[in-house]
């Protein structure tokens, strides 16, 4: 178990970001509503830096009745990172690529010891 110190808890706000790196090994760490994510920051599209652009809400489709398309809304509960390279979006909760679910980022353990927030990179 190789920790890396990511920061001190209450130093990232909800939607804030870190890259941390540790003989080689790029993982971008996110704060989200008092919970932490960390992946790896290669994009599986075309290894650009998957955690360094756009933490948006996710675009959800509104249908009517009939299941005919309405409009488009961004989702209240769903958010993303988007590679800033080519558009690949993922899941912030499950690193899952949006997609493609059956794809996702390799995820690492958070761990929080004594008022510091860590990531675990194996």
């Amino acid at each position: 178990m190789t920790e890396v110190f990511v920061a001190k808890t209450g130093e990232m706000a909800s939607g804030d970001r870190r890259i941390v790196s540790h003989e080689g090994v790029e993982v971008g760490v996110f704060c989200w509503e008092d919970n932490y994510y960390a992946y790896s920051n290669i994009c599986l599209h075309q290894g650009g830096p998957a955690c360094e652009g756009l933490l948006m809400h996710q675009v959800e489709d509104v249908l009517r009745p009939d299941r005919s398309f309405k409009q488009q809304k961004f989702s209240e509960t769903e958010i993303n990172f988007v590679c800033p390279w080519h558009g690949y979006e993922y899941d912030l909760k499950t690193g899952r690529v949006v997609a493609d679910p059956a794809r996702r980022l390799k995820s690492f353990p958070i761990i929080i010891r004594e008022g510091n927030v860590h990531v675990d990179i194996n």
